[in-house]
This record gives structure tokens, sequence and C-alpha cells, in this order.
């Protein structure tokens, strides 16, 4: 990085914070800090609900996913559009005419106080730890990448979003993630944009896309009905539609989004332009790692894309052991650059290209995996560095400013509407539900605010001492899969199955719960069947309990 891009890093994270700030600095009451007044429309929740689920975990990983696996991770989201059109008929019109502030305040109207206090204790211990982990990674990766402390970069996004989320609420959030959306999809068209020009030498989009497809990496719907495998059509549309009802529907960081908006018909249109555009826009951020695969294929691919790595064998006295498998990486990438001049390949030489790329992807195993021999604390799944790797190699300076202001923008909007949901929840689920006046009081705008400050501390407490995971973006969607079956079971008993009734779902939700997470530590079952498991036990067993106790 160089001075400008350092000016426009900060330029722009500096004018959304401003912006966002100036813009609430006059909230007084819970309605506007918490519900934002009430008065966006729909572009305003359309774009904060989808910024506040497209984390930097997104724009960091999902590109590493796709270079890896290929594009199968978009088979996640086919369940989404459906989930969308389901909660904007049925659900966002009680919220509504309830005039909620939290999604949980209808259990107890429909159940009683203590599954009203289960659901939003199981959001907040889930979405406690999904905040730390938007915080930690970007940081880490960041800090890795750029030599910066980790600790100070951790304490740094903490802090900035801390500012702006207190100083402003749910309005704030709101009103900063469009800008920030801009920035996000501007800088990934860049990026798309530059990767293009640096293929236009050697192939067109078309053939480049043909040799992603000689590796694997096209392939985007599997049929496969094995429950361990992670990624196929059938855990889309049955998990990821559970995932996506749980999440977009009783989730208070996305529930606080779309109950911000002037009326009904503003928060179902800001749903409805999620449902439409974000299959869209993740397979264009995969397609975005499919091409920095294939420019890899041409350019000098390093072993491993975490520089740690490297750094660790380098400076031990094993360093000749990896110079060894370095020169045998290398020599397999020169003979594939041979072998890529061909325009037409023939049958055995795409197997043969195939062929090298497994060879040169055991090699970095090897590679990582003598790293750990040296180091056992060194993480050696590099996937998460991939994009960034590029961007910091490749892009004109400026650039690298604005890609980098995408990651940290991308941070900051989905902890900020995370820490604005926890506090909304805490305030209202607990603190006002559990004193003996439950009236407003001229101190809970005060309160508010520093129930954010407490939940920003602890997501920050917690990055600091979270431990990097396989892929990031896999890790928050695990998380979220093994709460989020239970809640949603929660919510559709209290919505559409009146024969349920509050002993049964509660006891249903405990063991339910408890189950699931057995499941999680002690099977291989994809985690998105957790989702469709945890539900559907929530009801089968709320049922037969309340058969049972009534």
């Amino acid at each position: 990085m160089n001075l400008f891009d350092w000016i426009v890093l900060l330029t722009t994270l500096a004018a959304i914070v401003g912006y966002g700030t100036w813009k609430t600095r006059k909230q007084q009451d819970l309605n506007s800090y918490l519900r934002g007044g009430q008065d966006a429309n729909w572009a305003t929740v359309g774009l904060s609900v989808m910024a506040t689920q497209a984390s930097a975990i997104t724009f960091l990983s999902t590109p590493g996913q796709a270079f890896e696996s290929g594009m199968g991770f978009l088979q996640f989201y086919l369940g989404l559009p459906i989930a969308l059109v389901i909660l904007s008929v049925t659900v966002i019109p009680i919220f509504y005419k309830l005039n909620i502030y939290t999604a949980y305040e209808y259990l107890e109207t429909r159940f009683d106080l203590k599954s009203r206090l289960l659901t939003a204790f199981l959001f907040l211990v889930q979405r406690g730890l999904a905040a730390g982990i938007t915080i930690y990674a970007p940081a880490i990766v960041l800090s890795v990448v750029l030599g910066w402390d980790l600790n100070t970069m951790i304490i740094g996004i903490g802090l900035l979003v801390i500012v702006y989320t207190v100083s402003g609420g749910t309005k704030a959030v709101s009103l900063t993630q469009k800008w920030q959306m801009a920035v996000i999809m501007g800088g990934m068209f860049f990026a798309f944009y530059t990767l293009l020009q640096y293929l236009a030498p050697h192939v067109s989009f078309t053939e480049a896309l043909d040799i992603a497809a000689i590796h694997g990496k096209m392939q985007i719907i599997n049929f496969d009905f094995d429950v361990n495998t992670r990624y196929t059509i059938w855990s889309g549309l049955t998990g990821g539609l559970f995932l996506a009802l749980s999440y977009f529907g009783t989730d208070q960081s996305q529930v606080q989004r779309y109950i911000s908006g002037s009326d009904l018909k503003q928060s179902r249109m800001g749903l409805m332009f999620n449902a439409v555009l974000k299959i869209p826009m993740q397979f264009f951020i995969l397609l975005t790692g499919i091409l920095v695969f294939v420019f890899y294929q041409y350019d000098n691919r390093p072993v491993h894309f975490n520089p740690i790595v490297t750094e660790t064998i380098v400076n031990s006295d094993r360093a000749e052991e990896g110079e060894e498998l370095i020169a045998e990486f290398n020599q397999i990438q020169e003979t594939k650059h041979e072998l890529m001049t061909s325009k037409n390949l023939n049958d055995a030489q795409k197997l043969q290209l195939s062929a090298m790329e497994d060879a040169q992807v055991e090699i970095s195993h090897v590679y990582g995996n003598l790293a750990v021999e040296i180091n056992p604390e060194v993480e050696t799944k590099d996937a998460d560095y991939v994009f960034l790797r590029f961007i910091l190699d490749y892009l004109p300076h400026g650039a690298i400013g604005l890609l980098l202001a995408v990651i940290f923008s991308a941070a900051m909007s989905s902890t900020a509407g995370e820490l604005n949901a926890l506090a909304s929840t805490t305030m209202n689920d607990f603190v006002k539900r559990l004193r003996a006046d439950q009236t407003e009081r001229d101190g809970d705008v005060g309160l508010s605010k520093w129930l954010t400050v407490g939940w920003g501390i602890m997501a920050i407490s917690f990055a600091l001492y979270a431990k990097l995971v396989d892929n990031l973006i896999e890790f928050v969607n695990i998380l979220g899969s093994v709460f989020y079956g239970t809640i949603l079971g929660i919510f559709v008993a209290a919505f559409y199955i009146k024969a349920i009734r509050k002993n049964g779902i509660f006891i249903a939700a405990l063991i339910s719960q408890t189950g699931v997470m057995v499941l999680k530590f002690t099977t291989d079952i994809g985690y998105l069947w957790f989702n469709f498991i945890g539900c559907i036990s929530v009801i089968l067993l709320g049922w037969v309990f309340t058969q049972m106790t009534d």
C-alpha cells in the first residue's frame, strides 16, 4: 500500500461513519433509536438487509471458496427467495400489526414469558458469538497480509463500529449501509473488470470458464442425496430454506432492518429486493473467485496464499525442505503454462491439466503440514487469503485502498447491525420486560447505548481470543445452523400451528437444541440439515408434549 491507497481507504471510511453519525445525532426516544423512526423506504430497507448479511467474511472467503471448491456453494442460497416470499406474505404483517420492537415479543403473546426469554437468549448467544467472528475475520486476514498487529486491528474495527452504532442506533446503521453496499459492489466490479483485463491476452471470458470447467469448478448443481455432502440442491432447498426462514424471520439483526420500513409495503419490497438480487450477487462473487483461479493458471501462483506459512518455513532450520517443495510446485506450473498455450485442448491434455492441478494442491498441503510441524499454531487453510492476496499483488494503487475499504465496510455494516440487534433484544426482552415498571423511561435511550457499547466490547473480547477456522464464511453459517433450527421451530409453531401450546413448546425447544448440539459434535451430517432437523423436532416434540401436559 502507498499513500494514495491510505487516502482512499481512510477517506471512504471517514465519509461513511461521519455521514451516519451526523444524520442521526438528535434521536431522543427508543422508537427512533431502536426502530429508526420507521420511516425507511424500500431501497434503504433492501440494502440494509443485504449489507447486514453480507459481512466482510462474504467478500474475503467466498472468492476463496470458489477458488478451492468451485461454484457449488451457490446451492446454499437456493432456498432464500422462497423463504423471503413466505415471510413477506405471512410474518411481516403480524410484526406490523403488533408494532413490535423485537421478534421475540410476539412469543410471549402466543405462548408465555419463558418461551420468549429462551428464544431471545438463544439469539443472543448465537449472534453474540457471530459478532465476534465478523470482527475477527477481516482483522486476522488483513493483519497477516498487511503485516499489521492483529489485536490492534480487532480493537480498531470494533471501536469504529461502536462509535456510529451508539451515536445513531438503527437509523445510523441503515443509512450507512446504503453507502457501504455502494462501495462494496463498486469495488467488486472493479476487481472483476481487472481480472478480465489480465486474462484477455490469454483467453476470452467463455474460454476462461471452459478452463475452470476442466478442473470441475463450474458445477453449480449437485443432485447427490448423501446427507453428508455439504452442498447439494436438496440441502439448499430444504436446509437453506429453513436457515433463511430463521435468519430473516426470527433473527433480530434482520427483523430490525425491515420493521424500520415506513409501512408494510416498503418492508415487503425491501425483502423482495433481496429475493431477486441475493443469488445473482453471490453468483457474481463466486464467479470472481473462479476468474482468480483461472488467472493463477497463467500467472505465477504462490505455493501458499497465507504469507505466514511461507515465513514460518523460510525462517526455520527446515527451509531447504520448503525450497524443494516450491521448486517442484513451480516446475508443475511451468509445464502447465506450456500446455495452456494450446487453444484447443484434447481430452488427454485436459486430464493432464487436471492431474497437474491436483498435484499442486497436494504439494500445497504438504507445504502447509511442514509449517505446522515447525509451529503447530500456524493456520494452513489459505482459502480466506486468496482474494486479498490477488488484490494486494495485482490491483493498481488506489484500487487497493478501495478494495480494503470494501472489506472494512462489509465488516462494519454487518457488525453494526448485529450490535444494534443485540442491544435492542437485551433492552426490550430482558431489561424492560423484567423490571416492575415496563413503561419507557427517560434514561432508556442512554441505557440502550451503553448496552450497545457492552455488546461491542464483548464482541471485541471474543474476537481477541478466537481461533481461525477452516473457512470463515462456512463457520458463521455452521454457527447459525446449530441455533436457528430450534428458534425457527418455535416461531413456526407460534405462527402456524395453534395446537401447540406453551408448556409443550418450551420443553421441546430445550430437547431439540440439546439434540442438535449432540449431532453437531458426534456426526458428519452437513450443517444445513441442522436447520431442518431442529425445526421439525421442535414442532413434533412440541405437539407431543402439548398433548401430555395439557
